[in-house]
């Protein structure tokens, strides 16, 4: 027996008065309505309603039992109403997952003002190096860096382009000069960032390096190899969207500037397409709108030359 179906049923019946007009209300016959009640009473082991030819009368025991009734059937009618409207009404809780260079320079100030404009949203950002399994660790999008379409049973969204230069700071270049080609990096001191995304050689186009420059400083976050770099530590390989603010405020200067470094697409990733909830739906829309428009702003500033050292 649907002991839901059946609880419906009997509040049907109590509401409506009889059984023929519960049976209209819901679409069923006199015959299967009579025949919910006595299997839920039988399923009871007590009668919920005294009936006769004139008229039905609910019992003590139906009278307790109609009221947990509607507290329980209220309820789910409340969570289901609840899911749906998730569906079309951003709201609760959204649990964003990227690199922390990406989430400390853009996506925290764009979470303020995807905040703004859905209150009713509760966004948990998390911060980390590594890229998480969504479904095991709960996430609702990650924003991924990758070479190419990650190959996975997730939705990716492409955001757009990053890749990094080489940078150093002006004290620093003032003392041990400024590379003019790869080549020249093996005569300095290298900072080194240990992210699992920048591992292996580093592609010049046509000129390789034999081997990467002996490393004097490794960290795991771009931010603290920025102040490295700053206090005159030695040069160091940044995303673009790390590198364009120090570079902007003269703290560092872009050294190779003809060369890019270990390209990579951003993309936001989900768990499926279908019956996608709307504060995932309005985050990823948000994210398409807003972000690119701040790589291209990066990457502008990387492509000016007044950033750049010259001898």
């Amino acid at each position: 027996m649907d002991t839901l179906h059946a609880m419906r049923v009997f509040v049907q019946v109590v509401e409506r008065g009889s059984f023929t007009a519960a049976a209209q209300a819901l679409d069923l016959s006199t015959a299967q309505v009579s025949r919910l009640i006595t299997d839920l009473e039988q399923h009871l082991q007590a009668r919920l309603l005294q009936r006769t030819t004139r008229r039905l009368a609910l019992t003590e025991t139906g009278e307790r039992y109609l009221e947990r009734c509607r507290q329980i059937l209220g309820q789910i009618d409340e969570a289901d109403a609840e899911a749906r409207g998730a569906h079309h009404t951003p709201s609760g809780r959204l649990r964003v997952h990227t690199m922390t260079g990406l989430g400390l320079q853009h996506l925290t100030p764009l979470i303020a003002r995807y905040a703004e404009r859905y209150p009713q949203v509760v966004v948990e950002l998390t911060l980390a190096q590594r890229t998480p399994d969504l479904l095991e660790d709960g996430h609702d999008v990650t924003i991924a860096f990758a070479r190419d379409l990650p190959d996975s049973q997730l939705v990716a969204q492409r955001l757009g382009p990053v890749y990094s230069v080489l940078c150093a700071a002006p004290s620093y270049l003032a003392q041990h000069g400024i590379p003019q080609q790869p080549s020249d990096l093996q005569q300095h001191r290298y900072l080194r960032l240990t992210d699992p995304l920048y591992r292996g050689q580093w592609d010049f186009g046509d000129e390789q390096l034999e081997a990467l420059p002996a490393e004097c400083f490794q960290v795991n976050v771009a931010e603290a190899l920025v102040k490295a770099a700053q206090a005159g530590m030695g040069f160091c390989l940044l995303p673009s969207f790390v590198a364009s603010q120090p570079l902007r405020e003269g703290r560092l200067l872009r050294i190779l500037p003809q060369h890019r470094l270990r390209a990579l697409n951003i993309y936001a990733m989900y768990p499926s397409r279908r019956f996608l909830d709307a504060k995932t739906r309005t985050w990823v829309e948000f994210l398409k709108a807003e972000l690119p428009p701040l790589l291209r702003a990066d990457e502008a500033v990387l492509d000016d030359a007044q950033y750049w050292a010259t001898p």
